[in-house]
């Protein structure tokens, strides 16, 4: 086997030379076959491992078995414990994705810390295998069906190539110590029941199975290249950016040919589960919104939008500006200063009747009921109908600010309209400009 994976590694991993490498290290046979190949080959590594603390004393043999193995092997061993248990309570997710997410969160960490190059983890042909049948069995667009990458950005799989046939017989070839978790038996989780009840079974009738897999998940990548590069030149057609907003343009999305295929792979990655409601939203009602656990996508006239939903929430908190401020950062940058203009006001910038502000003025969302007498115009308006008529979509209405006296009537809708309450004339002696 070594002599297959050196071939493995200056094949598919020509920039390994010279690199410093952080190997996760479970304790598991994987994971310490890996230690040792990388060994041979003389990386330079250090070692990681995590303590779950799941599993009492069995957690604390594993912490030790990786701390000898990087005494004997003479390579620095990073441990970190983790209440897991207390994480994944106040997340609200499973123990396994929260170790999953308190691993990975760490393991970026440490790469930065020690200045490491790669992160390099045991998954197997085995483990590629059964992560195909789980996403096949969920349901899965083609992205499920080409398993686990080899590299995915600074984290590198150079096993999973190798079976776990071979992984043990290397094992216990060169009398290498390793421990079993023993929840690696129990079938109550979905992939041990794939592991010991169905690719058994799938060896028996192709001893070959793991061998004709990976023929197909070559296949499936190559697809999946010709789709990336087909829907690459969909998006620069109907898609756009303003700001923070993803926009789809809705009339050109209707004239493709298996348009869901195309809204799927436009909005995979943004952790929506609801395609039929989604593939509705293109001929549904301004304004009706789907939501992810992570974004928002609003129809709005002729577009989809799409915003992170952390994003997207209204700031009800009122920033206070106290008189002889210069300028502010936060949450918007603004300046003050006297001056002598008298000139046309833009969209960046007002020009305000000094002698009419009360200190501290306010900087606000807008609320429901809030009003203000446009300049240019007779008469008050109601924000809500100033955005109504100016087309703005929910999410310009959510980043917009009002500047207010210190009694909360409105100066300026910031970046868009003065109130003429506070304009200025041929006779103002003081004025102040307020600027974006």
């Amino acid at each position: 086997m070594l002599k297959d994976f050196k071939q493995h590694i200056f094949s598919n991993f020509p920039n390994l030379e010279n690199k410093k490498i952080i190997v996760a290290t479970s304790g598991g046979v994987d994971s310490v076959v890996l230690v040792h190949l990388l060994n041979q080959l003389e990386f330079d590594v250090e070692l990681a491992h995590c303590n779950f603390q799941l599993r009492g004393l069995e957690s604390e043999l594993d912490s030790k078995l990786v701390e000898d193995l990087g005494n004997q092997l003479n390579y620095k061993c990073h441990i970190k414990k983790f209440d897991t248990a207390s994480y994944s309570e106040e997340h609200k997710t499973s123990i396994q994705i929260a170790a999953r997410e308190l691993r990975y969160a760490w393991f970026t960490e440490l790469v930065g810390s020690i200045n490491a190059d790669y992160i390099a983890t045991a998954h197997h042909a085995d483990d590629n295998l059964e992560t195909f049948l789980i996403n096949l069995s969920r349901g899965t667009g083609l992205d499920g069906l080409t398993g686990i990458p080899k590299q995915n950005g600074n984290i590198i799989r150079p096993l999973l190539s190798f079976s776990k046939e071979q992984i043990i017989a290397y094992a216990e070839l060169n009398h290498i110590n390793w421990r079993e978790d023993q929840s690696n038996s129990e079938t109550k989780y979905v992939r041990n029941k794939i592991r010991h009840n169905i690719i058994p079974t799938l060896k028996e009738l192709n001893p070959n199975v793991l061998s004709s897999f990976s023929k197909t998940i070559d296949h499936l990548s190559e697809s999946r290249a010709i789709v990336d590069e087909k829907v690459s030149e969909v998006l620069t057609e109907i898609q756009s950016k303003d700001g923070d907003v993803i926009k789809i343009n809705i009339e050109k999305m209707l004239k493709l040919t298996n348009r869901k295929a195309y809204l799927y792979e436009v909005l995979k990655n943004y952790n929506f589960t609801e395609w039929s409601n989604i593939s509705d939203l293109l001929e549904g009602q301004t304004g009706k919104t789907i939501y992810s656990k992570s974004h928002v996508l609003l129809k709005d006239r002729g577009f989809l939008l799409l915003k992170e939903r952390e994003q997207l929430s209204v700031d009800n908190h009122k920033f206070y500006i106290e008189k002889g401020i210069e300028e502010i950062e936060e949450p918007i940058k603004l300046a003050f200063k006297n001056t002598d203009k008298k000139e046309t006001v833009t969209k960046n910038y007002v020009l305000v009747n000094k002698n009419l502000v009360t200190f501290p003025i306010i900087l606000r969302k807008w609320e429901e009921g809030d009003f203000f007498y446009p300049i240019g115009m007779t008469g008050k308006k109601k924000v809500s109908k100033f955005f109504k008529d100016e087309k703005l979509s929910r999410f310009k209405k959510d980043q917009t600010w009002l500047l207010c006296n210190a009694d909360n009537e409105i100066i300026w809708i910031v970046g868009m309209r003065q109130d003429r309450r506070y304009s200025i004339d041929s006779s103002t002696t003081d004025v102040l400009q307020i600027s974006i």
